[in-house]
């Protein structure tokens, strides 16, 4: 039987504390959510370890660091919308929920976003849509978003996103090739964007019209 309560306390104060991450309210979300839900089967012992581990499909729940430090790069409130590109185990989605008023997620592999779904709907997470699709694209109904995140590597920042961003508005997405990435820091404010990079990440590649499909 795994303690996940203190798995995920030594995870924030072995993995996460020492790393710079200060934003007390996503060191509470890391504390909360309960990863081990959302690792692939066989896989739970290893959930609170310091790296990434796959999920099916070709793709990765990432490691708690950088969820940590994408989340906390956001500077989230409480009142914001987030949209959410790239579901994936719902992990990332699933923290967001506890930050934000309602998130927004898209993820493009079918099998993927119907079991972050049933996960997130057996765990309480309510204040989420999720859909399947080309996040490259963003999801243009409920534009325009507060806060975007992006959990894959994408060659250049998509200008669909940079529209659906909000003025003020921040977005985080790794940019760069197939096999590493810098983390991004997009904020809009008064008409201006400003991109700052926030380290080196590894992503798997970003799929879609305005990602590696359409640009790569």
């Amino acid at each position: 039987m795994i303690d996940e309560g203190r798995q995920r306390a030594e995870m924030v104060d072995t993995q996460l504390v020492p790393r710079g991450i200060t934003d007390p309210r996503v060191l509470a979300a890391m504390r909360e959510v309960p990863r081990h839900r959302f690792v692939g089967p066989g896989m739970e012992s290893a959930a609170y370890g310091d790296h990434a581990l796959p999920i099916g499909e070709g793709q990765t729940i990432s490691q708690p660091y950088m969820v940590a430090l994408m989340t906390q790069e956001l500077a989230l409130e409480g009142d914001e919308r987030v949209l959410e590109i790239g579901t994936g185990s719902g992990y990332q989605t699933a923290l967001l929920t506890r930050l934000a008023e309602k998130v927004f997620s898209i993820e493009r592999v079918e099998a993927l976003a119907r079991r972050a779904q049933k996960t997130l709907d057996e765990l309480g997470y309510t204040n989420v849509l999720v859909k399947i699709g080309d996040g490259t694209i963003g999801w243009s109904e409920f534009e325009p978003y507060d806060r975007i995140i992006v959990t894959a590597g994408a060659p250049d920042i998509p200008q669909s996103l940079l529209e659906q961003l909000a003025d003020p508005g921040i977005m985080a997405i790794p940019v760069g090739d197939q096999g590493f990435q810098e983390l991004k820091i997009v904020r809009k404010e008064r008409g201006l964007t400003e991109i700052r990079d926030a380290g080196g990440c590894v992503f798997v590649p970003l799929l879609g019209r305005e990602g590696w499909n359409g640009n790569g």
